[in-house]
């Protein structure tokens, strides 16, 4: 049975063109004074290994981050959890797993390890879902073993590169966890943006 113990690792992911947005650096917008690298890094504070994937250049991380980067860049979500995985010295039994583009990341991790800590069924994870029931695979945490073995099995089939999310989770047994829509929420257009109350880093004005 797997339990989410309280030592786990997190992998945080960064990428993405965020092309809706003009290209623009997701980590570095602002939700209430704080960058969504900020939120992304406070809701995985009690990680003991903590990994961010592809951030660029010129956004600063805390001294514990461990950076990496997808291979070859800007390939997608499967190869960047593939990447945060490869890069953690040592690997907790359970992995949390966030995008960097939840302006309420913090209590949207509470929410999701809170359901995940009271549950006791056999499985592979806990992964959100929000009021719609649409599942949020970037905010979930995993048994870190289930995710190597997934990930072993696509890449003897061939590259991860531009491999969805849901190819990778289609055998792993996932706990859903209900968390409020309005924490799981991304930022990914400049409706979402003008929606959640999310502005522009310093000089760097959203694409309407």
């Amino acid at each position: 049975m797997f339990l989410v113990s309280i030592a786990y690792t997190a992998v945080l992911l960064a990428g993405g063109r965020a092309s809706r947005l003009g290209g623009l650096d997701k980590t570095r917008m602002v939700s209430r004074g704080a960058t969504l690298l900020d939120r992304a890094i406070e809701a995985a504070q009690e990680a003991t290994a903590l990994v961010i994937v592809g951030l660029r250049d010129g956004t600063a991380p805390p001294a514990r981050a461990i950076l990496t980067r997808e291979d070859p860049p800007w390939s997608g979500p499967v190869a960047a959890l593939a990447a945060g995985l490869q890069a953690l010295p040592v690997m907790s039994p359970s992995t949390l797993v966030l995008a960097c583009d939840l302006p309420r990341a913090p209590e949207a991790a509470r929410a999701l390890l809170a359901g995940a800590r009271g549950s006791g069924r056999e499985h592979d994870g806990f992964v959100a879902v929000d009021d719609a029931g649409y599942r949020q695979p970037l905010l979930a945490v995993y048994r870190t073993e289930a995710l190597l073995q997934r990930l072993a099995a696509l890449e003897a089939e061939g590259p991860l590169a531009g491999l969805s999310l849901r190819r990778l989770l289609a055998d792993v047994d996932l706990v859903e966890v209900p968390v409020p829509t309005e924490l799981c929420a991304d930022v990914d257009t400049p409706a979402d943006a003008a929606r959640l109350g999310v502005g522009g880093a310093a000089g760097e004005g959203l694409v309407r």
